[in-house]
């Protein structure tokens, strides 16, 4: 066994660039090159994964960087193997550093006979070996509950405070934070204190499931720079729907700033054509071709901070400290 125990980085297919991301700020933090574990996680014909990892990882402390985004089976499966073998070789403790934790919005029964598919992904963790849980914006704060082991849920809310105050200066008194809908409101309250800004919230009623009928603003939106706030996009429907409400009622600009920017289908194409200036996303979801493109969206990098919470719990020092924009700032220092 090493002497000292460094932490060691493997990385499955979901989302490589911000794995490498995270290697490279970790080698800059350390003083010293922290590289991704040499391993390979492949593909029998029938689409079985296979892992196997080329380095002595016995008695280390190994974190997987993995999100479970689209293809979400596969890539839950690939941390889920990944964590096995890596228990089967001794690793002294593992680690998930899931930037995307996917299937959180299966977190409640909202209907008769449907499943908690959250708590069901929690206990697959748990019994795969994995022994902590580092995640960003959980879809809601009460799944950390779901897991018999520790998680660390970080906040994308001090970097989007640092990219406001940077790419709005000069006009902080015209900038409203508005939530999406009731439900984020906690979320949207805490970066509207951040950056010292009003709150504003758009109520949704939906008919049915995936529809929306009707929206309706509360708070005076009129001649304001409006910012809505949220954890994930997926169609981008209610986002674009949201923008045109708050236009309608007065807004000079729309703008969005969304964690998880799941994209999918129509969605890039719809904030394209959409009335928002832009839309800001991080990379805790590897950006498609598409995305990159996308004239009106723009990528901020969650690396320095998942870098910084990966040495944090080697060492044993406090994660929350994270949260704190006098912590994160310098860590951020010419990147935002």
């Amino acid at each position: 066994m090493p002497t000292v125990i460094e932490p060691k980085l493997i990385a499955g297919n979901a989302n490589l660039p911000l794995a490498n991301a995270i290697a490279r700020r970790m080698s800059l933090y350390r003083g010293m090159s922290v590289g991704l574990v040499d391993a390979r996680v492949e593909r029998f014909n029938d689409q079985e994964i296979f892992v196997e990892v080329y380095e002595n990882v016995r008695g280390e402390d190994m974190f997987i960087l993995q999100s479970t985004s689209r293809p979400a089976n596969d890539n839950l499966m690939e941390l889920l193997i990944m964590a096995d073998a890596l228990r089967r070789s001794s690793a002294s403790r593992v680690t998930a550093v899931m930037p995307y934790f996917g299937y959180a919005r299966q977190d409640r029964r909202t209907k008769a006979r449907t499943p908690i598919t959250a708590k069901l992904v929690a206990n697959m963790i748990a019994e795969a070996g994995i022994e902590r849980v580092l995640t960003m914006d959980l879809h809601a704060a009460q799944i950390q509950g779901f897991f018999d082991i520790p998680v660390d849920n970080l906040y994308a809310s001090p970097i989007f405070a640092l990219d406001i105050l940077r790419h709005f200066d000069n006009v902080s008194d015209e900038v409203m934070v508005v939530s999406p809908d009731v439900g984020g409101v906690a979320r949207a309250r805490e970066l509207a204190k951040r950056i010292n800004a009003p709150l504003s919230i758009v109520d949704k009623r939906r008919e049915k499931a995936g529809e929306v009928a009707e929206m309706t603003v509360i708070g005076d939106v009129r001649d304001k720079k409006c910012i809505i706030v949220d954890d994930i996009c997926d169609t981008a429907g209610t986002l674009c729907k949201a923008a045109e409400v708050l236009m309608e009622h007065g807004a000079t600009e729309v703008h969005a700033y969304i964690t998880h920017g799941v994209l999918s289908g129509p969605a890039v194409e719809r904030v394209t054509n959409s009335v928002m200036k832009s839309l800001v996303v991080t990379d805790s979801i590897a950006a498609t071709d598409a995305v990159s493109a996308a004239p009106n969206i723009r990528v901020v990098p969650t690396a320095p901070m998942f870098a910084q919470a990966i040495l944090n719990i080697w060492n044993g020092t406090s994660v929350s400290s994270l949260f704190e924009t006098d912590t994160l700032g310098p860590i951020y220092e010419g990147i935002i």
